[in-house]
C-alpha cells in the first residue's frame, strides 16, 4: 500500500489535491493512505517552503500548487 501525506496548513488547494489523490486511487482500484500534515515543523522537516507538498512513501513529490491529475495518476499506479 501506498503511503501519501498532505503537506500543509489546511487551505483549499491543499484540500483539493488531498481529493485528486484519493480520486485518482478510487479510480485505479488502488489502496492508499492519505493523511494531512498541517505541522509547520513537520512540514519544513521535509524541505517544503510552499505548499500543498505532496510525499509519497517518504519521499517529498511535489511542492507548491495543485498537482495535475496525469501526475496524480502516475504516482498511483507507478
Amino acid at each position: 500500500m501506498k503511503t501519501f501525506k498532505v503537506l500543509g496548513g489546511g487551505c483549499r488547494n491543499c484540500e483539493v489535491t488531498a481529493n485528486v489523490i484519493a480520486q485518482a486511487a478510487r479510480e485505479a482500484g488502488v489502496e492508499i493512505q492519505l493523511d494531512k500534515v498541517t505541522d509547520m515543523a513537520e512540514i519544513l522537516g521535509y524541505g517544503v517552503m510552499s505548499t500543498p507538498g505532496v510525499v509519497l512513501d517518504g519521499k517529498v513529490v511535489h511542492a507548491g500548487g495543485i498537482p495535475a491529475p496525469e501526475q496524480v495518476r502516475e504516482w498511483v499506479r507507478g
